[in-house]
Parts: C-alpha cells; sequence; structure tokens
C-alpha cells in the first residue's frame, strides 16, 4: 500500500525518486480510471479494497511527491482576515 511505501521512506531505507513518485501516481490514476483495484510496480503487487481505499493512495503518493518536490504539505492552512470591507 502506499501507506507503507511512505512509512518506509520516511525511515530513509527506500527512499524513491521523484520519477518513481510519478510513475507510481500514474499507474494508480489509471487503475482507478478503468475500474482496476490491483496495481503491480517496482515488483509489488497492491490490491486495494474499495475505490476510497484506491482515491486514500492516490492522495497519499501526491503529497509525497509534493513534498519530494520540495512543496509544502496541503495539510496546513493559512487563513488571513480583515475587519471591515
Amino acid at each position: 500500500m502506499a501507506g507503507l511505501d511512505t512509512a518506509r521512506s520516511r525511515g530513509g531505507a527506500l527512499m524513491a525518486s521523484v520519477a518513481e513518485l510519478e510513475a507510481r501516481l500514474e499507474t494508480l490514476k489509471a487503475a482507478r480510471a478503468s475500474g482496476v483495484r490491483k496495481v503491480e510496480y517496482d515488483g509489488n503487487s497492491v490490491e486495494y479494497r474499495s475505490d476510497a481505499e484506491l482515491r486514500r493512495a492516490i492522495q497519499d503518493l501526491t503529497e509525497e511527491l509534493r513534498t519530494a518536490q520540495g512543496g509544502q504539505s496541503r495539510k496546513s492552512l493559512t487563513v488571513r482576515m480583515k475587519k471591515g470591507w
């Protein structure tokens, strides 16, 4: 699962390159678009139980890719307000 890959990469043992993350993301997106829940990459085979689980894996991998590219995580939100118009 993408969560396992994420956990491993944070530990530094299996840090994937940006190109590898992009390839995995495209594989997941293609599988979801075609209705397939089983994907294979890098010699691993993963079967997702539902479309929701596959969607979450895509979201997680997108976030990991954004971080690997030096982008800021979307888990933070800054709200600025002014009083009046």
